[in-house]
């Protein structure tokens, strides 16, 4: 059984739900679940650059942001960091408890992501945990290389294991699966199809644990998977997120050119305006099925679009023709393949 921690390391509420998961666990009877941390942000536009926190916070948005992983929304910026600072204590983080900086958790998160990819569960939790210290307790920018540095040699890794951008687009990738899964808020605890938003207490941990255990589901995440891909990359379309299903689409596309994965393709690229690579994936899908009644009407949408419409017309009333029930929609110019 595999536990994922959606968590943005700048939330103070991440570290009191990794010592309540720790907490649950001690007492879990069944072989301990492997942890696996997993990025969320939540303040996405922190600068390159450290700001003291005092600064940072005289922009009610930022506080805002800040202050939005607690469990009430709704409740005042520095009455929320009260409440975290408190669950910290009541878990023994401290002695002291507050982010001394607003940073910008990107290079963190790949030390996380490459500590997984490298030495596991494990390795992973000790970077956690040093990271979650470094800000809250230390008072540390984790934005800072040298700060970074000296966590990742201090978990086994090497000093330079950020350079070159190592990380990146695992994280990229997995920001957009949290978005596709309905992640939205920082900590998020996932086991299979089971969720708890929130640093619940230990009780409810188990017992999400128990859920998932008699649902008999797969609590692993495999999301590199081509199936998996195709399913997230569908889920950010019809979200409104062209180009974060593209993304997550291209390995598949580059290996997988079934018809479903070109239809997909051809929709986000069409979303997206990106007319020729519509096109030519589309021109490759009705090759191959030449009754695809919708990869017609998809192909004579795009050309109508790039305003070529006699080709438009020819693949519009073949279209209309396979399926009458597209002779309103290939007439229609207003119509949407995003969805």
């Amino acid at each position: 059984m595999r536990i994922e921690i959606w968590a943005d390391l700048v939330c103070g509420w991440a570290y009191v739900a990794k010592r309540r998961i720790e907490r649950a666990l001690a007492d879990w009877p069944g072989e301990p679940p492997e942890l696996h941390w997993r990025p969320y942000r939540i303040d996405p536009t922190a600068p390159p650059r450290p700001v003291r926190l005092g600064q940072a916070l005289q922009d009610p948005q930022v506080a805002a942001a800040l202050a939005s992983c607690g469990p009430d929304p709704d409740e005042a910026p520095a009455a929320a960091r009260m409440r975290a600072a408190a669950a910290a204590a009541d878990e023994g983080i401290g002695p002291r408890f507050g982010a001394a900086w607003r940073v910008d958790p990107t290079d963190a998160h790949r030390l996380v992501a490459l500590a997984y990819r490298q030495g596991g569960a494990a390795m992973q939790g000790r970077v956690v945990e040093a990271l979650l210290h470094a800000h809250f307790v230390a008072g540390e920018p984790i934005s800072d290389p040298a700060v970074l540095a000296r966590i990742a040699t201090d978990a086994g890794l090497a000093a330079d294991v950020l350079a070159d951008g190592a990380g990146a687009d695992e994280v990229a990738d997995a920001l957009l699966v949290g978005r596709a899964r309905g992640i939205v808020a920082s900590p998020t605890i996932v086991v299979g199809r089971f969720a708890l938003r929130g640093a619940q207490p230990p009780e409810a941990i188990l017992d999400l644990l128990r859920q998932a255990q008699s649902g008999d589901v797969d609590s692993g995440d495999s999301e590199d998977g081509p199936v998996e891909r195709y399913r997230w990359a569908e889920s950010l379309l019809a979200g409104g997120d062209p180009l974060g299903a593209l993304r997550l689409l291209a390995p598949v596309l580059a290996e997988h050119r079934e018809p479903a994965v070109l239809e997909l393709a051809g929709r986000a690229y069409f979303a997206s305006a990106q007319l020729g690579r519509a096109e030519a994936v589309l021109r490759e899908l009705v090759a191959a099925r030449p009754d695809d009644a919708y990869g017609r009407l998809l192909l004579g949408r795009t050309l109508q679009r790039q305003g070529r419409a006699d080709d438009a017309a020819g693949e519009l009333r073949l279209a209309a023709a396979m399926d009458p029930g597209y002779g309103e929609a290939a007439s229609s110019r207003a119509m949407s393949f995003g969805g």
